[in-house]
């Protein structure tokens, strides 16, 4: 058995929903959390639920995130407070999840992008 998180989710069959990523953008398209990776987690987070609430859609039915940082260093040092703001979204639910460190994202100012996919058993 592998160590670490979880390392695979099984679908159940159902409706997929590629969720493409999110940034930390605000109502008005400006991104929040300027230097703050904790507050920009929590926002993009904020953006995949409402898309997702847009499908029909809940937080636990993403099997697979893909999170993207500008610096890893940065994550880690921030591990628990990214912990309990994870837990807000997900409680103790863990889809499968990886972590890239990018020289940069699309969106100027962003430290953070996650995109992922969900299955929905209607």
């Amino acid at each position: 058995m592998p160590i670490g998180y979880s390392h695979g989710v099984e679908s159940q069959g159902g409706r997929t929903v590629y969720l493409a990523g999110q940034v930390a953008f605000d109502a008005g398209g400006r991104i929040v959390g300027a230097d703050d990776l904790v507050r920009q987690f929590d926002q993009a987070l904020a953006n995949l639920r409402e898309t997702l609430h847009a499908a029909q859609a809940e937080m636990t039915d993403i099997v697979k995130l893909l999170i993207f940082v500008k610096d890893k260093q940065d994550y880690q040092n921030n591990l628990k407070e990214i912990g309990k703001v994870y837990r807000t979204y997900f409680g103790r639910y863990f889809p499968a999840m990886s972590l890239v460190e990018v020289s940069n994202l699309f969106e100027d100012g962003a430290l953070i992008e996650i995109e992922g996919i969900a299955v929905v058993n209607d």
